[in-house]
Formats: C-alpha cells, structure tokens, sequence
C-alpha cells in the first residue's frame, strides 16, 4: 500500500482539522441540541393553602320582564326604543283598545238602568209588605169575629185568601229586588273585566330597568301574551359561570368572588356566590353557579359580556406544595419533573387543591424537600440534560 509522506504542511492540516472538530463538539455540547436545557427548580414544602377555584360566565338578568297584551290585538304605539331606561309605571305604550271605550260605556249606562230598577223593585217590597201586613191583620180579626159567630165562614176564608196572595205578592216582590241586586253586581263585574282589558292596553314598565328589546312595531297584531317589549331591573345582574368539577367541592353560597370582565382585564369587580346550582352540566363536567355583584353594576353596558370568575375556597389542611407551573402531562399522567444529583426523573403524582398564588397541593408522589423542575426552555424527557439557573429569560417570571 502506497503511503503519503508525513510533511509538516500535512501534519499541520489534520491539527486544524482536529481543532475544528473539537470546537464543533464543545459548541454542541455548550449550545448546540446536546447542550444542557436550562431550568429553574424549586423544593416541596409543607404548608397550608387556601385553594381557588377559576370559571367563566356571561352577565346575565336575574329578572327579564316581558310586557305585551293579555288579549290579542294591534298594537297603536310603541314610545321606547331599546336602551332606554325606564322608571317604575312609566308607559312604554298602548294596545289599539278597539271597542272597549263604548263597551265601558254602554256597562254605565247598563249599571244606572239596573239601579233605577232596584229602586223600583225596593219600592214594590215596602208595598207589599204593607199589603202583606193589612191582609194579616184582617184575616186575624175575622178569624176573632167568626168564633163570636159575628161573620160567616166564606167570609173569613175569603180574608185568609186575601193574606196569603198578599204574602205572595211580597215573596215575589223580594225576589225581584234579590234578582235587581243580582244584575247590578254582574253589570259591574262585567265594567270592572272590561276596565281591566283597557288598563291592560296600556304597556307599563313593572320596575325600573332598561329596555333590551322591541318586538313590535305600531301596527302588528299580536296574540295574548306575545311581549311588545322586554325590560331587565337594572340592578338585578349576576353572572352565570361555569366551573370545572375537579376543586370545585367547596363551592357554596356566600363565598367571596373576583370578577374580572372582558372589556376591563385590569380591573377586579368583587361579588359573592348566590346560588350553587344542584344539576351539574354532565357533558362538560361543569358545576354552575350565579355570582352577584357587591356593588349593583351598570345594566347597560354589561349584559352579555363574558367574565373571568375566581372564588376563593375554605382554607384547607397543611400538605406538600408545588408551584402550579411544575406540574406536567407526559404519556398521559400528570407528574412533575425531579433533579436528584444532577439526574432527572418523573414522578407521577395525585394532585389537590391549587391556589391564587399558584401553589398546587400534592397528595402522592414527593416528599418535603424534593427538587421539582419548575420552568425548563424547551421540553424535557428522561434523557434530557439539564442545567439549574436562577432565571430563564422570557420563560420564568
């Protein structure tokens, strides 16, 4: 085999090449995809914490009240539009009332006849009480003279006859004043339904609120009970929130709560939970509740918009703590990551309650004083190297 002569030009290229290499290897163990990954670590402490649980809602009415016709009928005005506020009995507008002015009218001249005949029917009772009374007396004093023999017997018959067509007479008499009593109580009772249906023409707000919607125009006919237009109290709002089942068995009326809209992020809005609802959402795995406002918030500017609701929960018993960021999915199980002399493992673990610090109890898994890997810049697995720091710029706060 031929060999190259070993000249000092030769000898000189394999020391530059050589340095090349090494150089290319310290970068790549420095910089390169086989450099250490820098983290930041933090120790598992004992400690007690006051979970949170977060959810989100929208802001909603407690109460929307629709106002419309208890009869069908074509709607003559309409005088709000919507996101006007309205006061308490204001009108906001008027059914067509058709014929129930002359009905009402025809009802009053219906109720003086029927009171005139009243007095008619209340004067043929006194006189037939006067009959009644005469009739009696007489057959009472002919039945006396017929004993002395001082009159015959058809002739006291016939004043016994006399009294009973008198007492006739009144029995009728007072029937037709009960039956005169009678249609004046039904002719007001029809007044009172007919006043009732014309009152009912008349679209008044029942509260003090805002108007939300316009369901009809000047013009449209409705059916009963179609609402002309909807009006929510302006200081009946909550938000309806959605919160994750998993942490949320402390939830309960009366809790403190922050809410955070989405129209103002930076500024927190304190509110209370009025009411745990006890269906649960089964699809979503989603417990809901309705959290109030403290102070009553402005109807109309919030309706509708979505809100960030956090509650803090029931302080709960001292265990081992980890900062919320630590914990990992990896192949499915939630762990978190352990430096033990330089080498790193996962570690399984059963989680607990979190926090608003960002702490996250642990249940099983570590022990106090265990390294966790906290932020890390890129992705580890159990091959990774890594690399303890104070701070990971623009990973670590």
């Amino acid at each position: 085999m031929k060999r190259f002569p070993l000249t000092g030009r030769t000898i000189a290229l394999a020391g530059v090449i050589l340095a090349l290499l090494a150089l290319f290897v310290y970068a790549a163990l420095r910089s390169g995809p086989l450099a250490p990954v820098p983290v930041t670590v933090a120790s598992v402490e004992v400690r007690r914490i006051t979970p949170a649980i977060s959810g989100i809602g929208i802001v909603e009415a407690r109460y929307t009240y629709k106002i419309g016709p208890t009869v069908a009928g074509r709607v003559k005005r309409v005088d709000v539009n919507v996101g006007d506020r309205v006061r308490a009995g204001e009108l906001l507008g008027e059914m067509d009332p058709v014929d129930l002015d002359d009905r009402l009218s025809s009802q009053r001249s219906a109720l003086k006849r029927a009171q005139a005949a009243m007095l008619a029917a209340q004067a043929q009772v006194r006189d037939a009480e006067s009959r009644s009374a005469y009739a009696a007396s007489q057959a009472e004093r002919y039945e006396t003279l017929l004993r002395s023999g001082s009159v015959t017997v058809v002739a006291a018959e016939a004043k016994e006859h006399e009294k009973q067509v008198a007492q006739a007479s009144l029995a009728a008499a007072r029937a037709n004043f009960e039956a005169a009593g009678e249609e004046i109580g039904r002719i007001r009772a029809d007044g009172a339904g007919a006043g009732k249906q014309l009152a009912n023409t008349r679209l008044v707000a029942p509260v003090a609120g805002l108007v939300v919607a316009r369901l009809a125009d000047p013009g449209t006919t409705v059916v009963a009970g179609q609402p002309v237009v909807e009006v929510i109290a302006q200081d009946s709002l909550w938000v309806n929130a959605r919160f994750n089942q998993l942490g949320s068995s402390g939830l309960a009326r009366g809790l403190a709560a922050r809410i955070v809209l989405r129209s103002d992020s930076s500024r927190q809005i304190s509110g209370r939970i009025e009411r745990v609802e006890p269906l649960a959402d089964a699809v979503t795995e989603e417990t809901l509740a309705k959290v109030v406002f403290d102070v009553p918030a402005d109807a109309g500017r919030l309706v509708g918009e979505l809100a960030e609701v956090t509650v803090a929960l029931p302080a709960v018993d001292a265990a081992p703590v980890v900062p919320g960021a630590s914990i990992q999915r990896v192949d499915g199980r939630v762990g978190v990551w352990l430096i033990d002399g330089g080498k790193l493992s996962f570690a399984p673990v059963r989680m607990g309650a979190t926090d608003l610090d960002g702490l996250a109890q642990v249940h099983d898994g570590l022990k106090p004083g265990d390294k966790v890997v906290v932020f890390s810049r890129s992705a580890l697995n159990k091959k990774s190297r890594v690399k303890v720091v104070d701070k990971i710029p623009g990973v670590s706060p």
